[in-house]
């Protein structure tokens, strides 16, 4: 069974300049998109991960997902509840309650001014909850010390504040937790630990994930299904054997290709050619075919649509 349903989603963010610039510089409105008409699901109990390059979209997906942002057009559904279109402030509560996110600066996420044990019963007390135990309990299931929930923030190191908003993700017993690049400001060895330990917990308590990374590395580890991004589309979704054995799109073979392995010394890597275009301006038909070795006319004129082929789905004429 499908916990999130994604369908058509898109966002749009009007980054023009104030009216009276405009009018000045005879300028029209601007608009960036930075998601366009993303159709994923993630069973319930597994881990979706989403991966691509800076501004493809992934942390605004994420936003939407926790109800942070609010869709320009599509659908997000969790449990069977459309969070956008949603009138039932009941359903809508019910369900926000079954939703937490970890953000990637665990310190910009933590509030200086609060000890330990407030910032982990924060969602709980919120909904006037019973707290008593309630921090001490999670901080020793995420690998602290009971003593720790007396302390702020600043005593901790990177790791251990991660720890903190894993905690507290799990205070409201929640069913779905986005993650947002929850390791990336974290030394390897500390990333190790707490990819760990989010594993341990999504058996022990149920959990589905939708895990944000642009770490190929990490989300091989860490996915059940991935979810390739470019300039806010979705190019290529396959298992992750599928996607780093047989990946179809040439944008994921060019991620594969330029990241880094262990096996890789002194091989000879084809740099990536381009740069990413104008998501204010984007190129018409397939947003990859400026940077695309195979690009025919098809691909400047025509946007793919995303088929199944050979356990994936991919948007790419030229896949097969």
């Amino acid at each position: 069974m499908a916990l999130v349903k994604v369908a058509n989603l898109t966002r749009v963010f009007d980054v023009s300049k104030p009216w009276l610039n405009r009018v000045l510089e005879r300028r029209p409105k601007a608009f960036l998109t930075a998601v366009s008409e993303v159709d994923f699901e993630v069973p319930e109990r597994t881990t979706y991960a989403l991966v691509g390059e800076s501004g493809s979209g992934k942390s605004t997906i994420g936003r939407m997902l926790v109800g942070l942002l609010k869709p320009s057009q599509g659908n997000v559904e969790i449990e069977g509840v459309d969070l956008a279109h949603e009138t039932d402030a009941a359903k809508l509560d019910a369900i926000r309650a079954d939703i937490q996110m970890i953000f990637q600066d665990p310190f910009a996420s933590l509030n200086p001014r609060w000890r330990v044990k407030d910032i982990i019963v924060e969602p709980v007390a919120a909904r006037g909850g019973k707290t008593e135990g309630l921090a001490e309990k999670l901080l020793e299931q995420v690998g602290l010390s009971v003593k720790d929930a007396g302390k702020f923030p600043h005593e901790f190191s990177g790791g251990q504040r991660q720890r903190i908003c894993i905690a507290r993700a799990l205070a409201s017993d929640p069913r779905l937790i986005v993650c947002d690049e929850p390791t990336s400001a974290l030394d390897v060895s500390v990333q190790a630990q707490v990819l760990n330990l989010m594993s341990d917990l999504k058996d022990e308590f149920g959990l589905t994930y939708v895990f944000i990374s642009h770490d190929l590395t990490v989300v091989r580890h860490m996915a059940d299904r991935i979810g390739v991004l470019y300039l806010g589309r979705l190019v290529e979704e396959a298992g992750p054997e599928e996607l780093f054995e047989d990946s179809k799109h040439p944008y994921t073979q060019m991620l594969l290709e330029a990241a880094p392995r262990m096996d890789g010394f002194g091989r000879e890597v084809i740099p990536p050619e381009g740069e990413i275009p104008d998501p204010i301006n984007p190129p018409p038909g397939c947003a990859f075919h400026p940077r695309c070795p195979l690009a025919e006319d098809i691909c400047k004129t025509t946007r793919p649509e995303m088929r199944a082929l050979r356990g994936a789905r991919v948007a790419c004429h030229l896949a097969d």
